[in-house]
Protein backbone atom coordinates (compact mmCIF):
# COMPACT_ATOMS: atom_id res chain seq x y z
CA UNK A 1 0.00 0.00 0.00
CA UNK A 2 1.09 3.54 -0.73
CA UNK A 3 1.13 6.26 1.96
CA UNK A 4 -0.89 8.68 -0.17
CA UNK A 5 -0.76 11.64 2.17
CA UNK A 6 3.05 11.66 2.08
CA UNK A 7 2.70 13.19 -1.38
CA UNK A 8 1.63 16.80 -1.99
CA UNK A 9 -0.62 17.85 -4.87
CA UNK A 10 1.12 17.34 -8.21
CA UNK A 11 3.12 14.73 -10.15
CA UNK A 12 5.59 12.41 -8.40
CA UNK A 13 7.89 9.44 -9.09
CA UNK A 14 8.78 6.77 -6.52
CA UNK A 15 9.63 3.09 -6.19
CA UNK A 16 6.88 0.62 -7.09
CA UNK A 17 5.55 -1.48 -4.14
CA UNK A 18 5.23 -4.47 -6.46
CA UNK A 19 8.44 -4.51 -8.54
CA UNK A 20 10.60 -1.78 -6.99
CA UNK A 21 14.35 -2.39 -6.94
CA UNK A 22 15.26 0.26 -4.38
CA UNK A 23 14.76 3.93 -3.65
CA UNK A 24 16.44 5.05 -6.89
CA UNK A 25 14.22 2.81 -9.04
CA UNK A 26 11.41 5.29 -9.58
CA UNK A 27 9.09 3.55 -12.02
CA UNK A 28 5.86 4.38 -10.16
CA UNK A 29 4.12 7.56 -11.32
CA UNK A 30 1.75 9.21 -8.82
CA UNK A 31 -0.72 11.98 -9.62
CA UNK A 32 -2.37 13.81 -6.71
CA UNK A 33 -5.27 16.08 -7.72
CA UNK A 34 -6.42 19.14 -5.79
CA UNK A 35 -9.57 17.37 -4.50
CA UNK A 36 -7.50 14.52 -3.08
CA UNK A 37 -8.06 11.97 -5.87
CA UNK A 38 -4.89 9.97 -6.46
CA UNK A 39 -3.77 7.41 -9.03
CA UNK A 40 -0.53 5.45 -9.14
CA UNK A 41 0.70 3.54 -12.19
CA UNK A 42 3.95 1.58 -12.60
CA UNK A 43 5.48 1.92 -16.05
CA UNK A 44 7.33 -1.39 -15.70
CA UNK A 45 4.95 -3.95 -14.18
CA UNK A 46 1.69 -1.98 -14.79
CA UNK A 47 0.78 -2.05 -11.09
CA UNK A 48 -2.17 0.32 -10.47
CA UNK A 49 -3.50 1.72 -7.20
CA UNK A 50 -6.10 4.46 -6.70
CA UNK A 51 -7.37 6.48 -3.78
CA UNK A 52 -10.58 8.52 -3.51
CA UNK A 53 -11.28 10.43 -0.26
CA UNK A 54 -14.61 9.57 1.37
CA UNK A 55 -15.24 13.05 2.74
CA UNK A 56 -14.30 16.61 1.91
CA UNK A 57 -12.54 16.91 5.26
CA UNK A 58 -9.42 15.08 4.11
CA UNK A 59 -6.47 17.40 4.73
CA UNK A 60 -4.01 17.07 1.87
CA UNK A 61 -0.54 18.54 1.75
CA UNK A 62 -0.33 21.63 -0.42
CA UNK A 63 2.76 22.08 -2.54
CA UNK A 64 4.61 25.08 -1.18
CA UNK A 65 4.26 27.89 -3.67
CA UNK A 66 7.50 29.56 -4.64
CA UNK A 67 6.57 32.52 -6.78
CA UNK A 68 9.52 33.88 -8.69
CA UNK A 69 9.75 37.43 -9.95
CA UNK A 70 11.30 37.57 -13.39
CA UNK A 71 13.90 40.35 -13.22
CA UNK A 72 15.85 39.46 -16.33
CA UNK A 73 14.34 38.79 -19.74
CA UNK A 74 17.79 37.85 -21.02
CA UNK A 75 20.91 36.50 -19.34
CA UNK A 76 22.12 38.87 -16.61
CA UNK A 77 25.67 40.18 -16.26
CA UNK A 78 26.19 37.74 -13.38
CA UNK A 79 25.00 34.86 -15.58
CA UNK A 80 27.31 35.92 -18.41
CA UNK A 81 30.29 36.15 -16.05
CA UNK A 82 29.54 32.68 -14.68
CA UNK A 83 29.23 31.30 -18.20
CA UNK A 84 32.57 32.86 -19.15
CA UNK A 85 34.22 31.15 -16.14
CA UNK A 86 33.21 27.70 -17.38
CA UNK A 87 35.47 25.29 -19.25
CA UNK A 88 34.89 23.18 -22.33
CA UNK A 89 33.81 19.64 -21.42
CA UNK A 90 36.62 17.59 -22.93
CA UNK A 91 39.01 16.25 -20.30
CA UNK A 92 36.95 17.39 -17.29
CA UNK A 93 34.92 15.71 -14.54
CA UNK A 94 31.87 16.79 -16.56
CA UNK A 95 32.96 14.58 -19.45
CA UNK A 96 33.65 11.69 -17.04
CA UNK A 97 30.15 12.08 -15.56
CA UNK A 98 28.50 11.94 -18.99
CA UNK A 99 30.60 8.96 -20.10
CA UNK A 100 29.71 7.12 -16.87
CA UNK A 101 26.05 7.64 -17.77
CA UNK A 102 26.67 6.35 -21.33
CA UNK A 103 25.89 9.74 -22.87
CA UNK A 104 27.28 11.06 -26.15
CA UNK A 105 29.57 14.03 -25.57
CA UNK A 106 28.18 17.00 -27.53
CA UNK A 107 30.35 19.26 -29.66
CA UNK A 108 31.81 22.34 -27.99
CA UNK A 109 28.98 24.81 -27.48
CA UNK A 110 26.18 25.32 -25.00
CA UNK A 111 27.21 22.70 -22.42
CA UNK A 112 30.26 23.45 -20.28
CA UNK A 113 31.89 22.54 -16.96
CA UNK A 114 32.62 24.45 -13.74
CA UNK A 115 35.06 22.81 -11.28
CA UNK A 116 33.94 24.62 -8.08
CA UNK A 117 30.43 25.98 -8.35
CA UNK A 118 28.48 27.00 -5.25
CA UNK A 119 25.05 25.51 -4.63
CA UNK A 120 23.39 28.47 -2.91
CA UNK A 121 20.57 26.62 -1.08
CA UNK A 122 22.98 24.29 0.74
CA UNK A 123 26.34 26.07 0.58
CA UNK A 124 27.90 23.01 -1.11
CA UNK A 125 30.75 23.75 -3.54
CA UNK A 126 31.66 21.19 -6.19
CA UNK A 127 31.92 20.31 -9.89
CA UNK A 128 28.91 21.05 -12.08
CA UNK A 129 27.67 20.92 -15.64
CA UNK A 130 26.55 24.36 -16.76
CA UNK A 131 24.28 24.74 -19.78
CA UNK A 132 23.32 27.93 -21.60
CA UNK A 133 19.55 28.22 -22.08
CA UNK A 134 18.59 30.23 -25.14
CA UNK A 135 15.29 31.31 -26.68
CA UNK A 136 14.07 28.54 -29.00
CA UNK A 137 13.10 31.02 -31.71
CA UNK A 138 15.69 33.80 -31.73
CA UNK A 139 18.59 32.17 -29.86
CA UNK A 140 18.89 34.96 -27.28
CA UNK A 141 20.65 33.84 -24.04
CA UNK A 142 18.07 33.55 -21.23
CA UNK A 143 19.47 31.71 -18.20
CA UNK A 144 21.85 28.97 -17.06
CA UNK A 145 21.00 25.40 -16.08
CA UNK A 146 23.37 23.86 -13.51
CA UNK A 147 23.77 20.20 -12.45
CA UNK A 148 26.12 19.28 -9.58
CA UNK A 149 27.83 15.97 -10.33
CA UNK A 150 30.37 13.26 -9.44
CA UNK A 151 32.67 11.64 -12.03
CA UNK A 152 31.13 8.20 -11.45
CA UNK A 153 27.83 9.31 -12.99
CA UNK A 154 26.03 10.23 -9.78
CA UNK A 155 24.53 13.62 -9.08
CA UNK A 156 25.74 15.38 -5.94
CA UNK A 157 23.78 14.52 -2.78
CA UNK A 158 22.20 17.97 -2.47
CA UNK A 159 18.61 19.12 -2.82
CA UNK A 160 17.95 19.92 -5.58
CA UNK A 161 20.99 18.82 -7.64
CA UNK A 162 19.74 20.89 -10.61
CA UNK A 163 19.05 24.63 -10.58
CA UNK A 164 18.23 27.43 -12.97
CA UNK A 165 19.37 30.98 -12.23
CA UNK A 166 16.89 32.81 -10.02
CA UNK A 167 15.05 35.77 -11.49
CA UNK A 168 15.56 34.64 -15.09
CA UNK A 169 12.84 33.45 -17.45
CA UNK A 170 12.82 29.80 -18.48
CA UNK A 171 9.67 29.53 -20.63
CA UNK A 172 10.46 29.10 -24.30
CA UNK A 173 14.08 28.18 -23.62
CA UNK A 174 16.15 25.28 -24.94
CA UNK A 175 19.70 23.99 -24.52
CA UNK A 176 21.24 23.75 -27.98
CA UNK A 177 23.54 20.76 -27.43
CA UNK A 178 24.25 20.90 -31.16
CA UNK A 179 24.23 24.18 -33.08
CA UNK A 180 21.48 25.15 -35.51
CA UNK A 181 23.97 24.75 -38.37
CA UNK A 182 23.82 20.99 -37.68
CA UNK A 183 20.08 20.83 -38.46
CA UNK A 184 19.87 19.69 -42.08
CA UNK A 185 16.64 17.71 -41.91
CA UNK A 186 15.56 16.69 -38.41
CA UNK A 187 15.94 17.55 -34.74
CA UNK A 188 15.78 15.40 -31.60
CA UNK A 189 14.49 16.85 -28.34
CA UNK A 190 14.16 15.63 -24.75
CA UNK A 191 13.43 17.19 -21.38
CA UNK A 192 16.74 16.45 -19.64
CA UNK A 193 20.30 16.89 -20.86
CA UNK A 194 21.26 13.28 -20.13
CA UNK A 195 18.16 12.00 -21.94
CA UNK A 196 18.94 14.11 -25.00
CA UNK A 197 22.56 12.90 -25.03
CA UNK A 198 21.32 9.30 -24.77
CA UNK A 199 19.11 9.87 -27.82
CA UNK A 200 22.24 11.11 -29.65
CA UNK A 201 23.49 7.52 -29.90
CA UNK A 202 20.79 7.00 -32.54
CA UNK A 203 20.06 10.50 -33.82
CA UNK A 204 21.62 13.94 -33.83
CA UNK A 205 21.45 16.91 -33.54
CA UNK A 206 19.63 16.97 -30.19
CA UNK A 207 18.46 19.71 -27.84
CA UNK A 208 17.27 19.65 -24.23
CA UNK A 209 14.06 21.56 -23.52
CA UNK A 210 14.54 21.42 -19.71
CA UNK A 211 11.08 20.23 -18.61
CA UNK A 212 7.65 19.01 -19.71
CA UNK A 213 6.20 22.53 -19.81
CA UNK A 214 8.78 23.71 -22.31
CA UNK A 215 8.34 20.54 -24.37
CA UNK A 216 4.56 20.98 -24.58
CA UNK A 217 4.98 24.59 -25.74
CA UNK A 218 8.00 24.10 -28.02
CA UNK A 219 7.39 26.41 -30.99
CA UNK A 220 7.45 24.97 -34.50
CA UNK A 221 10.83 25.91 -35.98
CA UNK A 222 11.49 26.55 -39.63
CA UNK A 223 13.86 24.18 -41.41
CA UNK A 224 12.97 21.16 -39.26
CA UNK A 225 11.23 18.55 -41.40
CA UNK A 226 11.30 15.74 -38.82
CA UNK A 227 11.06 15.98 -35.03
CA UNK A 228 12.08 13.06 -32.78
CA UNK A 229 10.86 13.37 -29.17
CA UNK A 230 12.54 11.30 -26.45
CA UNK A 231 9.61 11.34 -24.04
CA UNK A 232 9.90 10.78 -20.30
CA UNK A 233 7.72 7.83 -19.30
CA UNK A 234 5.52 9.63 -16.79
CA UNK A 235 2.13 11.28 -17.05
CA UNK A 236 3.51 14.81 -17.49
CA UNK A 237 6.14 13.70 -19.99
CA UNK A 238 3.77 11.68 -22.15
CA UNK A 239 1.17 14.45 -22.16
CA UNK A 240 3.77 17.07 -23.12
CA UNK A 241 5.19 14.89 -25.90
CA UNK A 242 1.73 14.29 -27.37
CA UNK A 243 0.83 17.99 -27.24
CA UNK A 244 4.08 18.95 -28.94
CA UNK A 245 3.72 16.23 -31.57
CA UNK A 246 0.16 17.22 -32.43
CA UNK A 247 1.05 20.88 -32.90
CA UNK A 248 4.14 20.22 -35.00
CA UNK A 249 2.34 17.60 -37.10
CA UNK A 250 -0.40 20.10 -37.93
CA UNK A 251 2.32 22.26 -39.48
CA UNK A 252 3.40 19.41 -41.77
CA UNK A 253 6.35 18.15 -39.69
CA UNK A 254 6.88 14.39 -39.37
CA UNK A 255 7.02 13.55 -35.66
CA UNK A 256 8.12 10.39 -33.85
CA UNK A 257 8.01 9.73 -30.08
CA UNK A 258 10.27 7.21 -28.36
CA UNK A 259 8.98 4.73 -25.78
CA UNK A 260 10.74 2.79 -23.02
CA UNK A 261 9.69 1.03 -19.82
CA UNK A 262 12.09 3.10 -17.74
CA UNK A 263 11.55 6.74 -16.82
CA UNK A 264 13.74 8.01 -19.67
CA UNK A 265 16.27 6.86 -22.27
CA UNK A 266 19.20 7.43 -19.95
CA UNK A 267 17.64 5.19 -17.30
CA UNK A 268 17.18 2.56 -20.01
CA UNK A 269 20.87 2.78 -20.98
CA UNK A 270 21.99 2.53 -17.36
CA UNK A 271 19.75 -0.46 -16.70
CA UNK A 272 20.98 -2.24 -19.85
CA UNK A 273 24.58 -1.59 -18.82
Amino acid sequence: MIAWQDFPIGEHRTSCPACGRGKRDKTLGITVEAKGYVVAHCFRCRYIEMFRPQTSTVQWKQQAAKPQTIKYKRLSNYGQQLWDECQVLEGTVGAEYLKARYCVLPPEGHLRFHPKLKHSPSGYIGPALVALVTDAVNGEPMTLHRTWIHPDGRKAAINPPRLLLGGHRKQGGVIRLWGEECITHGLGVAEGIETALSLAHAFEPVWSVIDAGNLAALPVLGGVECLLIAADNDLAGIKAANECALRWNKEGVEVRITQQLQNDLNDALLEAA
